[in-house]
């Protein structure tokens, strides 16, 4: 059974989230886990249809995470809901990177005249596996009456999903 050390340190900054976590998994896996989008879907709780390519745009749907059935039935009313994003660096192995206009659920809202925020996850290899640090920044940019709740929302959304590729890492691998 994989094991993982969570650390989440707060920030007083408003513009960046940052969270780590030591993964009780090998580097390849935690790479596969966040750079394969059928298996970064798997986790998060979206289904896409292609996989990442630096530089261009993906759209999927908002489908239950397969790993944590709680927290799938909090993610059910959103199933089916739009989740796009434009990948915008791979560095196999150490970054994968995308930006996206955060806590963007409200369908009857055109998001795309929005600045965007950067989400980064970083792999670095350490004594007893891989710490996986995940940073989203830009949230100054964010039209003042969404920026508070957008931030709120992901600040909470991105814990969640540090315990989510916790428990997929912690899963047989497949294939």
């Amino acid at each position: 059974m994989l094991h993982a050390t969570r650390r989440l340190r707060m920030t007083a900054s408003t513009d960046r989230i940052e969270k780590s976590v030591l993964l009780r998994a090998p580097r390849e896996r935690v790479w596969q886990a966040i750079s394969d989008s059928t298996q970064f879907g798997s986790w998060f709780g979206v289904e896409f249809d292609e996989p990442f390519v630096a530089g261009k745009g993906i759209v999927g749907k908002m489908v239950p995470t397969s790993v944590d059935a709680e927290v799938a039935k909090r993610q059910e009313p959103y199933k089916g809901h739009r989740f796009e994003f434009a990948v915008y660096r791979v560095e196999p192995m150490r970054l994968f990177s995308f930006r996206w206009h955060p806590f963007a659920m409200d369908s009857n809202v055109d998001y795309s005249k929005e600045p965007s925020t950067l989400v980064e996850f970083v792999l670095e290899e350490v004594h007893g596996g891989t710490k996986l640090t995940v940073t989203e920044s830009g949230f100054d940019q964010i039209p003042i009456e969404r920026r508070a709740k957008a931030f709120a929302a992901n600040e909470g959304g991105w814990a969640a999903q540090i315990k989510l590729i916790e428990k997929y890492l912690a899963m047989p691998a497949k294939g």
